[in-house]
């Protein structure tokens, strides 16, 4: 008799077992396609921390020796005129200059007044933004030395933000903040929580400018996507 009882018990604990067994199966099988995949953005405004000024200057004439004379001392005066401005000779370079004889262009039919064009240019490459802003703001006084400064797409000032890998782990971080707060919103309209993160990507990343009138406030963009389970 007590046998009996014995083994009764036991398949009794082994059906109760078998149960939960199967109840765990079930609520996971149920569960495992329950997902949701969100986008966290994060974005932030900065002040570009590298400027890159092309500085060109030209020169027309028929004398050749006599034009490079000219552009050397155009170029001496450029150079004296940033050094006075906090400009340091490390962050200053003078490329070649380029000699453009207009009577030996293949496509050219009519007669030119001058025959070469000499254009030099001067790079300014700094990490002082404000300070060189500063001085582009006030290189009209080179027009006083009878230095007149070339405009064009060439000579355009080029900002740059060198520093986001510093600021990207934080980014990153607030971009998944907003993803996860998105994920339970979603959740909470689905009578659910948000459980694990199934997959992650690293993130898109761009810097643009903030706008045209202001190429030197750099806009930066993070967008991250996340896929959560859910869970009740």
């Amino acid at each position: 008799m007590m046998n009996r009882m014995k083994e009764a018990a036991i398949i009794a604990i082994g059906i109760i077992g078998l149960g939960m067994c199967i109840k765990s199966g079930m609520s996971d099988f149920v569960n495992k396609d329950r997902r949701v995949t969100v986008k966290g953005l994060s974005e932030r405004e900065v002040e570009a921390d590298k400027v890159t000024w092309p500085i060109q200057t030209k020169e027309l004439g028929d004398n050749l020796p006599l034009l490079y004379d000219r552009i050397s001392e155009t170029t001496g005066k450029v150079k004296t005129f940033l050094r006075q401005n906090g400009i340091s000779e490390s962050e200053i370079s003078v490329g070649a200059p380029v000699v453009i004889d207009l009577n030996a262009e293949q496509y050219g039919s009519d007669r030119h007044k001058y025959r070469y064009n000499i254009t030099s240019t001067i790079t300014v490459t700094s990490r002082n933004v404000k300070r060189v802003r500063s001085i582009i703001a006030r290189q009209g006084e080179l027009l006083r030395q009878g230095v007149a400064v070339v405009d064009g797409y060439a000579g355009r000032v080029e900002y740059e933000y060198v520093s986001f890998q510093k600021i990207k782990p934080k980014m990153m971080e607030e971009a998944i903040r907003n993803a996860e707060k998105t994920a339970q919103q979603f959740a909470e309209n689905s009578n659910s929580r948000p459980d694990k993160i199934m997959t992650a990507d690293q993130g898109q990343f761009s810097i643009s400018d903030r706008d045209s009138n202001t190429p030197y406030i750099k806009k930066l963009r993070v967008v991250t996507t996340v896929t959560y389970s859910l869970k009740d």
